[in-house]
């Protein structure tokens, strides 16, 4: 063993170190506690937007024509439906978008998913923007 106290550790070198390992595990201990969460609560957005657009699909496309009928509104029945069905994808929209930004910040953070999330927002906000146009004439942004 070397004699040369400079080259040995004091105590509070050591209690520093001691505690940066502890709080590294800590950290990562806390990692596999979020890491599960985030996947569960990404595939419950995910199932929430499918059912969003499953269910207005349904009910544009079954009960709302059923409705109209009764109330012998035949003309409007195509312009309703169209509506209600746009607005289910719409809203459906959004919940996926959101799952796909929680499971790339919280569950995969890296440049390969960054830039696929990019693409897919990308590519949702235009299809928003696209289906907000077709159900109310004009862009998002122009006043009505």
């Amino acid at each position: 063993m070397d004699s040369n106290p400079s080259k040995q550790p004091n105590q509070q070198t050591v209690a520093l170190t001691n505690h940066c390992c502890q709080s590294y595990q800590k950290g990562e201990n806390l990692l596999e506690i979020v890491k599960p969460m985030a996947e569960w609560g990404v595939a419950t957005m995910e199932l929430l937007g499918i059912f969003i657009i499953i269910g207005f699909a349904l009910y544009a496309l079954i009960i709302e024509p059923i409705i109209l009928l009764k109330q012998n509104k035949n003309e409007p029945i195509f312009y309703q439906v169209r509506q209600r069905l746009g607005r289910g994808i719409l809203l459906g929209l959004e919940f996926l978008v959101a799952a796909d930004i929680i499971h790339t910040v919280a569950v995969e953070l890296t440049f390969k998913t960054v830039g696929i999330l990019a693409i897919v927002v990308l590519i949702r906000t235009f299809l928003s923007f696209s289906l907000e146009a077709e159900l109310t004439g004009h862009w998002p942004w122009q006043k009505k």
